[in-house]
């Protein structure tokens, strides 16, 4: 296992971020903390980068202990961060410079890794653009290349794809599948997309409140539901004659926001919709990773919960010399 995380906790005064979690990644995999904003993603992603140290617990990254062996473990890394975190009056080219400075890269390997990165990330034509003309996507593509100048077992992407258009977004997708096939990279990232989880990870641990509630792959984690979902809005739904149904395997209700999963759902569909009340919408859908994390938690994904993650972590990676 090239990542191992055991127990790990962090606590900050009153607030339990980070709330005995474990898990393991092999080698090559695409590893995803799936949650809401607040549950404990970027906390644990900071740790495992040690920027912070944990409350309990240990983890390893490349086999070196992330409390004992931290300037091994900062070696084998990359990372980017949510908030960009390059120098907006240096070029593209200045900034991979710099960063090879940081990591002592010699000058001669540097400058043949800094064209391949730039090669990979489709920049090549713009590394000597200052960074303040690139576009969202281009500093996100920037930092990748970062990321990955010092040749890094393990990258690790946090919210890699927050704010960007749908267009970018699916092209940074591809970024990353690419590395992963060209260079045997392995990759954590957090998200809140599900469809982000979903097209990516191999894995994806469903982290909320700072605990892992389930982890598996998506494909596994949505057989779990073994069924069709049947969404609908019912003003004073009959939700016990529902529950009877032997089709029917999970009722949830968000006042008044009816969540079933039923065997067959087009089969039994016109006799719930008789049984349950008045409804004014209706939908029906394959399980999704919405559905999964309401199955385990009981309650929808949580876009509008803002807690604080450790803010100003954001850009400590690379303000830290090597030591």
């Amino acid at each position: 296992m090239i990542v191992e995380v055991n127990n790990l906790t962090k606590k900050f005064e009153n607030l339990v971020a980070v709330d005995g979690i474990n898990f393991s990644i092999n080698e090559g995999e695409i590893f995803g903390l799936l949650g809401p904003n607040g549950a404990g993603k970027t906390t644990t992603l900071h740790m495992l980068a040690t920027l912070i140290k944990p409350t309990d617990g240990n983890a390893s990254v490349n086999g070196f202990d992330i409390s004992k062996q931290s300037s091994k473990v900062r070696h084998s890394i990359g990372i980017v961060f949510q908030e960009p975190s390059s120098d907006d009056l240096l070029t593209g080219y200045e900034n991979l410079k710099l960063h090879a400075l940081m990591y002592g890269i010699p000058r001669d390997v540097a400058l043949k890794r800094i064209d391949e990165v730039l090669e990979l990330v489709d920049l090549t034509d713009r590394k000597n653009d200052q960074v303040k003309k690139y576009s969202g996507g281009m500093r996100r593509r920037l930092e990748i290349a970062r990321g990955l100048l010092h040749e890094p077992k393990v990258l690790f992407l946090d919210e890699p794809t927050l704010g960007l258009d749908p267009q970018t977004r699916e092209h940074i997708w591809t970024y990353v599948e690419k590395l992963v096939k060209e260079k045997k990279l392995t990759i954590i990232i957090t998200t809140h997309y599900m469809d982000e989880a979903d097209r990516l990870c191999d894995k994806i641990a469903i982290v909320d409140h700072g605990k892992i509630v389930v982890l598996d792959s998506p494909e596994n984690l949505k057989k779990v539901l073994g069924g069709d979902i049947i969404r609908l809005r019912v003003e004073n739904p009959n939700l016990d004659a529902v529950k009877k149904l032997n089709y029917v395997k999970q009722v949830d209700n968000l006042d008044g926001n009816i969540s079933l999963t039923v065997s067959d759902a087009n089969a039994h569909l016109q006799e719930i919709l008789n049984l349950i009340g008045k409804v004014s919408s209706v939908e029906v859908h394959s399980p999704t990773l919405d559905d999964v994390f309401l199955h385990y938690t009981g309650r929808e994904f949580r876009e509008d919960d803002k807690q604080a993650e450790g803010g100003f972590w954001q850009r400590a990676m690379t303000m830290r010399a090597r030591r």
